[in-house]
C-alpha cells in the first residue's frame, strides 16, 4: 500500500517475499538489504482473487517509511513469571539460556504460555531425561514471536508456529476454543490457559495445566481402557455334590402313578372274570 501511494521512492515500498527451508516464508521490505525480518504465522482471512490477510511475526520495517518502531519495553520476563506462581519455567528459562531468545523476541511481540510451578514439578523426570538440545527445544516451543490477547485467542483457531519452528522441525501447535475455554492441542498433549499473569503489549503471559509436549519430542499420549472383569471360575463337582443333588432333586412318581395303573387294571379284569365264571355257574344249576 505504500508503494501505491506514490510516496515511496524506486521500488521501496515493495516486500520481499523468501520461501526458506522447513516449509517457512520470510518477509523483508525490499530496501532491506535482502534482509527478511520477519516470518509466516499463519492465516487470518482468505477472499479468493481480491484479498488475503497473513499474519507475520513482527512489523516490517523501513527507513524510507519512517515507521514508529516501539523502543525498549523494560519488561523483565523471568521476574514476572516468578512472582505470579511461574519461578519453576522461569528457572528452567534461565539455567538453559532460552530466556534469552524471548527477550530478543520480546519488543517484536511475544506470547508465552506459562506451565504452573506444580505443573513443572510433577514434570521434572521427563525434563531430565531429555538432551540439553532438547530441553531448549521443550522451552522455546512454549513462546510465540507474535502478541496474541486472550480475545484473539478466542476468536481464532488453527496452527501457531512457536520460537522453536526451524527447518524441518515445525514445533507447532494448534489453539482452539469453545467458548470461553481455549486449548493448546499438540499431537502429544492437549493443555487449557487457565489464567493471565501479565498483558502489557507487546507481551502476554498465559498460565496453562500442563506442559506443552510436541510431536518432534514425545509420543502421543495413549488413553488407556479400564480392563474387563476377569470370568468367574467354575468350580469343578464332586461326587459328593451330585450325590446331594440327586437327593434333593423333586421324586418323579409318573413310574409308580404309572404301575398303580397298571394293577389297578389288573385287578379289574380278574374281578371281572371270576363274576362271569359264577354267573354262568349258578346259570347252569337252575337249569
Amino acid at each position: 500500500m505504500f508503494q501505491a501511494t506514490g510516496s515511496a521512492p524506486g521500488s521501496s515500498g515493495y516486500v520481499n517475499v523468501t520461501d526458506l527451508k522447513g516449509g517457512k516464508v520470510g518477509f523483508g521490505a525490499e530496501d532491506n538489504d535482502g534482509k527478511l525480518d520477519a516470518t509466516y504465522v499463519k492465516s487470518v482471512a482468505e477472499f479468493p482473487y481480491n484479498i488475503s490477510v497473513l499474519q507475520i511475526s513482527q512489523v516490517l520495517n523501513s527507513d524510507e517509511a519512517e515507521a514508529p518502531t516501539p523502543g525498549p519495553s523494560g519488561l523483565n520476563l523471568t521476574a514476572i513469571m516468578a512472582k505470579q506462581g511461574c519461578k519453576a519455567f522461569a528457572d528452567l528459562l534461565i539455567a538453559t539460556g532460552a530466556h534469552t531468545t524471548f527477550e530478543e523476541n520480546l519488543d517484536g511481540g511475544l506470547t508465552v504460555f506459562c506451565p504452573t510451578d506444580a505443573v513443572v514439578n510433577d514434570f521434572m523426570p521427563k525434563y531430565k531425561n531429555l538432551t540439553e538440545a532438547h530441553k531448549v527445544s521443550l522451552l522455546l516451543y512454549h513462546g510465540t514471536p507474535v502478541y496474541q490477547s486472550l480475545q484473539t485467542l478466542k476468536s481464532s483457531n488453527g496452527v501457531m508456529n512457536t520460537l522453536a519452528t526451524d527447518g524441518a522441525s515445525k514445533y507447532d501447535f494448534t489453539v482452539q476454543n469453545d467458548g470461553e475455554i481455549v486449548t493448546l492441542k499438540t499431537k502429544a498433549t492437549t493443555a487449557k490457559i487457565t489464567g493471565t499473569l501479565k498483558d502489557e503489549e507487546p507481551l502476554v503471559i498465559y498460565k496453562i495445566n500442563k506442559v506443552l509436549l510436541p510431536i518432534e519430542l514425545f509420543k502421543p499420549e495413549v488413553e488407556t481402557e479400564a480392563p474387563a472383569p476377569a470370568p468367574t471360575p467354575h468350580k469343578r463337582k464332586t461326587k459328593k455334590d451330585k450325590d446331594e443333588a440327586e437327593a434333593d432333586a423333586p421324586v418323579d412318581d409318573s413310574e409308580d402313578q404309572t404301575a398303580d395303573n397298571e394293577n389297578g387294571v389288573g385287578r379289574i379284569s380278574g374281578g371281572h372274570l371270576i363274576w362271569t365264571v359264577l354267573s354262568s355257574c349258578m346259570g347252569i344249576f337252575f337249569i
